[in-house]
């Protein structure tokens, strides 16, 4: 293939959200990820874990050195900063936090316990979560003099909350997956209760940040983007009652103009759901690899799709099967644009550089606008 005229159209390709006139073929949305190097260069190491700084160095620099070769450009940062710990803000706490789920670091990924495991109990969790005085709650005790003398000395404010776990993830971290299943049918007025409480509380939380960031509303960033796997486990009934109330509070008030950027990542079987999350002319999307272009276009015709390509198919490193993916993608997508070719979900360690390589050459022939 080849590599430099490549990606001369890659970089006309992505341009006005991949929907230009002027985009001569797919874009390609796979930059890789710094989990790939260890399977990429033989290397032990933990690509969730931690690596340290030194030796992150060296294993990016020389897998871009690898990257230049096969791909023709390299991926990976190697400018790093060396951490200023004295410029590092508190800890403030977080929505999974205010519903008194706990954060657990385990199997290399960080996950949500809770203790809430029936409706009796959830209903004592909400008359705690709607009495509670959010700033009190989520801002640590020395939050204002540090934030002062940070800023003073270095100029840093707060970062801003414009992404987090969707709100059927949440639920179900917090109280279950079956459990919320069986509140929404037996229990619907809870189960209104449990939503609105995610809603009002995530408001808050995203105003109480924005504040303390030096912002007032309207004048605030105009994006937010939400992961929510775990809404393929309810039917297009169920998210609608549950799911769809808080996207639409949050959305509207955040990102109510169509050049404001709203976003949803859901790598599950969640097709069911994209009739309801078409309401919202989603900037952007990352569905589950069941889901296909047609599908999505069929509903929304004006948001790029970052997918469809299997991440299992990608990390697989299977020519043929990459190949098939990425040709039938590119064919869908043809009549309207859109599309930014990457994995529907993460890439994993695994994923060869080659594979990426098999993913531009099928754009090259098959996604030819």
């Amino acid at each position: 293939m080849d590599l430099e005229q490549f990606w001369k159209d890659d970089e006309l390709a992505h341009k006005e959200n991949c929907f230009s006139e002027d985009s001569p073929q797919v874009a390609l949305g796979i930059r890789m990820s710094e989990e790939c190097v260890f399977a990429e260069l033989g290397e032990e190491g933990n690509p969730w874990g931690h690596t340290p700084l030194e030796r992150r160095k060296d294993l990016n620099k020389r897998y871009n050195d690898k990257a230049e070769k096969i791909v023709g450009k390299r991926l990976l940062r190697e400018d790093f900063a060396e951490e200023n710990t004295d410029a590092i803000l508190p800890k403030t706490k977080t929505l999974e936090e205010i519903f008194e789920g706990r954060h657990v670091f385990q199997g290399g990924t960080n996950w949500v316990e809770s203790d809430c495991d029936s409706p009796e109990k959830l209903e004592k969790l909400l008359d705690r979560v709607e009495k509670l005085d959010i700033r009190e709650f989520i801002l640590p005790d020395n939050w204002y003099q540090e934030k002062k003398r940070i800023f003073e000395k270095y100029g840093k404010k707060p970062q801003l909350l414009r992404g987090i776990r969707g709100p059927v993830t949440l639920a179900t971290s917090i109280f279950g997956v079956e459990n919320l299943i069986f509140l929404i049918l037996d229990e619907p007025e809870l189960a209104q209760r449990f939503s609105a409480a995610i809603g009002d509380a995530l408001f808050k939380l995203i105003t109480l940040l924005d504040e303390e960031g030096g912002y007032t509303y309207p004048d605030v960033p105009h994006d937010f983007l939400f992961c929510d796997d775990n809404c393929a486990m309810l039917t297009d009934e169920m998210y609608k009652e549950f799911g769809y109330p808080i996207l639409k509070k949050i959305f509207d008030h955040w990102c109510p103009e169509p050049e404001h950027f709203r976003y949803q990542h859901s790598d599950s079987n969640m097709g069911h759901l994209i009739p309801l999350l078409a309401d919202f002319d989603l900037t952007g999307c990352n569905f589950g690899p069941t889901v296909t272009v047609s599908e999505i276009r069929e509903y929304m015709p004006r948001t790029r799709i970052d997918g469809q390509l299997s991440p299992l198919t990608f990390m697989n490193n299977d020519e043929d099967a990459i190949i098939a993916e990425v040709k039938r993608d590119c064919e869908m997508a043809k009549g309207a644009k859109g599309l930014n070719l990457s994995t529907a979900g993460s890439i994993n360690n695994g994923s060869l550089l080659t594979s990426m390589r098999t993913v531009m050459y099928a754009i090259q022939k098959y996604g030819r606008y």
